[in-house]
């Protein structure tokens, strides 16, 4: 199964490059997903790419930091913000990405709008 999930563009950026590895949440689906379809948020309001999931880590925001940071592509004060009060955080572990040729709308997935944090996928387009 896939999800699509909305990125910042600035993040987006880093993933493609190589410096980020890990995309960090508050919430995970409960279900195994093993691809990322990855939406960027404005401006560009687009399905830009793909992410392979290696792993989803769930630790106390400490510890992920400290096994996250070299390939975080953010600062510890913004992870630190990001998860400030929580007992928990998530990283996804990102493997191979696809950048597609042409980004995609939302209404190529059947969606008429931005997903909060993320939607599940039960296809591949």
């Amino acid at each position: 199964m896939n999800i699509i999930l909305p990125i910042n563009p600035k993040h987006i950026k880093k993933i493609i490059s190589g410096e980020k590895k890990y995309e960090y949440r508050t919430r995970i689906p409960q279900n195994p997903v093993d691809k990322i379809i990855i939406y960027e948020t404005a401006p560009t309001k687009k399905i830009v790419a793909e992410a392979e999931i290696i792993e989803i880590m769930s630790l106390p925001p400490k510890t992920l930091w400290e096994e996250t940071k070299d390939f975080s592509g953010i600062t510890k004060e913004f992870f630190d913000q990001y998860f400030k009060n929580k007992d928990i955080a998530y990283a996804y572990r990102l493997g191979k990405i696809k950048i597609y040729d042409t980004p995609l709308d939302l209404s190529n997935y059947g969606l008429k709008g931005i997903p909060q944090s993320f939607v599940y996928l039960p296809f591949s387009n």
